[in-house]
């Protein structure tokens, strides 16, 4: 009888290398699936329109899949996010209903790529990352008396200090040597679960084809690609990734894989050679410390002709407007704009304690640096759309300054939101907490008493994504992405058109064919108009905007314009024209603003001027100071009459007076896409 020999545990581990090896080496990252659940239609839908309808939504929500999410108390699936767009209450682990005023046209569930649906295991004690030392801290934590406002502290031990360390577990050599083998380095992590992840990264898609209704309600595939600069600046960069169709990657590309956006930017465009196309949206730029729109690669080179060129084909977006704050412009960057300071949230996303430079965040810097490297011969890299979107960490986006439920279940009370004092019995049950969770206690005095700290009321209502497309399918709002004839709003659904054109002498705001006459002869907002000689026409830009019915008049349009002084100053400018007022006005050529209309906000009810601003404005508007030889870019900022922010209404409800150092009122607004001119060369 044949004896079967012993190996040697060297052998025995060389073996399983080599097995590995032979069954684990497709990057799945690159391993592309197609999810159709139904044909694309195969004619227009009922609501065609050659001239482009408005349509509303939001491609930034987290639900349970996301790490902090699930933290933060998000027991919402990928299929409960798309039954609330669509206008169903549902509500949240804390037992808050959470409703839309209005249901949205479109979604995308944007879960974070890294540890995609990994952390709702690590609760479960029966699974095997949920016996993996240290996972004991996060057991039920979304059951029981967890199921509560007062959670907060221990839930931000969890999510700020506990995650990073238990995600980081080493899962020892046949890990590592798999993770390399397969080019996934999740797998290296003893707290990571692929096939967990594969799964919820599944179900996140396979919501989005169920939820799909081509003409009704379009569904996006996407992901949070999430990333940061090493400590100790740790400033992050984050973008969400959202694919054309039905056709995706059987895993994302994640942080783990690189912490570069050129290395996603060349994933995408390997993705792309496969035949599925996608587009990366950075967010939170304001937070960013410079990153999202620095003037160098990753390495430190200096960004040239290739550098733009990829991250345009990559990324023509960026999301202009959120829960964290706006990323138009800073009041240090725009000290002659009376409306630069709107939503500001100066800290650093990702290490919020530390300060977040405005040099490098903000959309309209971008813009105009820009046009300097462009004329530098180095390409535009920052030749960007705007769309707004929420960053709910919910599965459900809350807009309505009156009716906000905050990002998180855990801000779901006003309490926890910052907007009114901490109660007694609150400062008693912190001062009973562990150590550890009273450090996240977070009470600051204030001068009508104890509040949670001022970042917490400083996150906002918003924002929206508005596109003009043909019709509501994933093709033609994918095409307008990506062509970018779209714009934010903080919240309010503005109506709002820009087009620009040399042939617009007898444009006429009042036409019933103004709109076929403005693309028949020009450009829409993400557009270019290109002088083909000295003796090309002045342009002209129609400005065109309505009010949202729910929501305050229209006060004022204005165009702002960037252009780089290319003379010995060599410096970036720009300038905000007020071009349409309300009630009447007439613009001060000299000071360029419209004069202040009257409109008021009754703090004891939050009622506001219904009987002033403007239902509707148009114009058709030239600039003044044009330079025919000098390249520009030219973008609208719609903004509302004030009404109450939500801080207001969250004091007024409770009967207490508004918190210091919030804004009392907010001007609601819209921000088009620009329109480049560019001079005869």
């Amino acid at each position: 009888m044949s004896m079967r020999p012993t190996m040697s545990p060297e052998f025995s581990a060389a073996a399983a290398i080599l097995s590995l090896t032979v069954l684990g080496c497709t990057d799945t990252s690159l391993s592309v699936n197609d999810y159709a659940e139904a044909a694309a239609p195969a004619s227009r839908t009922e609501g065609y329109n050659e001239q482009r309808n408005v349509y509303f939504g939001d491609v930034h929500v987290h639900t349970r899949y996301s790490f902090d999410a699930y933290l933060l108390g998000a027991e919402v699936s990928p299929d409960g996010s798309y039954r609330f767009a669509k206008g169903e209450a549902i509500e949240n682990t804390f037992g808050d209903e959470m409703k839309l005023r209005e249901p949205l046209d479109f979604l995308a569930v944007s879960d974070h790529g890294f540890f995609l649906g990994v952390v709702p295991l690590w609760a479960d004690p029966s699974t095997r990352v949920g016996q993996v030392p240290g996972a004991e801290a996060f057991h039920g934590v979304n059951e029981g008396d967890n199921r509560h406002p007062y959670s907060v502290q221990m839930r931000s031990v969890l999510f700020r200090q506990r995650f990073g360390s238990q995600m980081r577990t080493d899962g020892g050599f046949l890990r590592r040597q798999r993770a390399r083998m397969a080019n996934h380095p999740q797998v290296q992590y003893a707290s990571f679960d692929d096939e967990g992840h594969r799964t919820a990264w599944e179900d996140s898609i396979l919501a989005a084809e169920r939820h799909n209704d081509p003409g009704n309600f379009t569904t996006f595939i996407a992901y949070e690609w999430t990333s940061s600069t090493p400590a100790p600046e740790s400033a992050a960069y984050h973008r969400n990734v959202i694919f054309a169709g039905s056709e995706a990657p059987a895993r994302p590309f994640t942080r783990i894989d690189s912490h570069e956006p050129e290395q996603l930017w060349s994933w995408m465009d390997r993705l792309r050679e496969q035949g599925v196309d996608s587009l990366a949206i950075p967010h939170n730029s304001n937070q960013s410390h410079g990153q999202v729109f620095r003037l160098k690669y990753s390495d430190g080179r200096a960004v040239d002709n290739a550098f733009a060129e990829q991250r345009m084909r990559n990324e023509p977006l960026v999301e202009l407007t959120q829960v964290k704050g706006t990323s138009e412009t800073h009041p240090r960057l725009s000290p002659d704009d009376e409306w630069a300071d709107f939503e500001i949230l100066n800290t650093r996303k990702g290490k919020i304690s530390a300060h977040s430079d405005p040099s490098g965040s903000y959309a309209r810097q971008a813009l105009v640096s820009g046009l300097a490297l462009e004329q530098e011969g180095r390409g535009n890299p920052f030749k960007i759309g705007f769309i707004g979107s929420s960053d709910t960490h919910n599965g459900a986006p809350s807009f309505d300054e009156s009716n906000t439920f905050g990002s998180s279940p855990v801000s779901g009370t006003a309490e926890n939101r910052g907007s009114v004092p901490v109660s007694r019995e609150r400062l008693d049950y912190i001062a009973d907490l562990p150590p550890a969770e009273q450090a996240f206690g977070d009470v600051v005095d204030d001068m009508l008493g104890p509040y949670f700290g001022m970042r917490r009321a400083q996150f906002s209502a918003s924002g929206l994504a508005a596109v003009w497309a043909e019709e509501n399918t994933r093709d033609a709002i994918f095409q307008s992405l990506r062509r970018k004839e779209t714009y934010a709003t903080s919240g309010t659904r503005i109506r709002l058109r820009f087009f620009g054109g040399f042939d617009y002498d007898v444009l006429d705001p009042a036409s019933p064919d103004l709109i076929p006459q403005a693309y028949a002869g020009g450009v829409p907002m993400g557009g270019d108009l290109v002088a083909d000689s000295d003796a090309a026409p002045r342009p002209r830009f129609l400005v065109w905007a309505q009010r949202d019915r729910l929501s305050a008049p229209l006060q004022r349009l204005q165009v702002v314009k960037g252009w780089y002084d290319s003379g010995y100053r060599k410096e970036i400018r720009e300038q905000v024209y007020d071009v349409a007022c309300a009630d009447g006005g007439a613009v001060d050529p000299e000071t360029r603003r419209c004069p202040d209309n009257g409109a008021t906000v009754d703090l004891s009810d939050c009622s506001f001027s219904d009987d002033l601003g403007a239902g509707e404005l148009a114009t058709v508007w030239e600039d003044p100071d044009f330079d025919p030889g000098n390249d520009a870019v030219y973008y609208v900022r719609v903004l509302e009459n004030p009404t109450c922010r939500w801080t207001t209404w969250d004091a007024l409800r409770a009967g207490v007076a508004p918190r210091g150092g919030v804004p009392l009122t907010i001007q609601e607004r819209a921000w088009s896409s620009p329109i480049w001119y560019h001079a005869p060369r």
